[in-house]
């Protein structure tokens, strides 16, 4: 039986395993040591490590996993990853058989230049593009690429679950409730996920559909959405990419 387990990282980082009894592929593994101590204490040998972007809380522990496990290493073919073996780009294909799965590869710039999505079998590994109710800073890409990535995202099937890299639900929703909050598929959200939170378990993963709701980076085209980003501008008549790259600098200072 496959299982996909969140292995705390940092502060507020998810790496993800992949495995069943045996093996695991690990997604993003910013920091090697807690890796090792999942592998260890699960018994399972590492045969494959995929990675969505060049930051180092996403790659940092790479080195330090090749240096016990010989194995392929995925990442965006458009960054600067020393590590890889396997530089992808949109449409490209991974196949794991040690799982029989097979990902398609989704280019989603916009928080850095290169960002890949692994989407597969009803998931998606988007690392810091989308995250939970909220979106990635834009580093290198601009609102446009970003747009067009959450744009592309959002045509996915509802029931996708969105694997992303960080625990920040509950600070995007007191941020989304800002820009709506008359929106009540929020409320409902934040009691759901504070329980949650109350009892030290993940927020993610989230859904699609959940994001469609409630996560105002998927909802530029929305009235409320942009009646909130005129009113932090002033100005009237915005575009659905000037919404995201309002309420993202309000984000950047929320």
């Amino acid at each position: 039986m496959i299982q996909v387990t969140p292995i705390r990282a940092f502060r507020d980082n998810y790496i993800w395993a992949i495995h069943d009894a045996h093996n695991a592929v690990i997604v993003d593994p910013g920091d090697a040591e807690p890796v090792l101590a999942f592998l260890s204490e699960h018994n399972l040998k590492l045969v494959t490590i995929l990675v969505t972007h060049h930051h180092n809380d996403h790659i940092g522990g790479v080195r330090a996993l090749l240096r016990q496990y010989v194995v392929p290493v995925y990442g965006p073919a458009g960054e600067a990853i020393e590590s890889l073996t396997q530089r992808l780009r949109e449409n490209d294909q991974v196949t794991l058989p040690d799982f029989g799965l097979t990902f398609k590869i989704l280019d989603i710039p916009g928080h850095t230049a290169g960002h890949i999505a692994y989407l597969g079998h009803g998931m998606l590994f988007c690392g810091d593009t989308l995250f939970a109710c909220g979106c990635g800073r834009l580093f290198e890409g601009t609102p446009a690429q970003m747009h067009s990535s959450l744009g592309k995202l959002a045509e996915l099937p509802g029931d996708t679950k969105v694997y992303c890299a960080h625990e920040y639900t509950l600070s995007n929703i007191a941020f989304a409730r800002a820009v709506e909050p008359d929106n009540p598929k929020l409320l409902e959200r934040e009691f759901a996920e504070r329980e949650k939170r109350g009892r030290d378990l993940p927020t993610i993963p989230s859904t699609i559909a959940v994001e469609l709701e409630t996560n105002p980076f998927m909802r530029s085209h929305i009235a409320a959405v942009l009646k909130a980003a005129n009113n932090k501008t002033g100005t009237a008549h915005l575009t659905p990419v000037d919404v995201l790259a309002t309420i993202r600098e309000w984000k950047n200072n929320f």
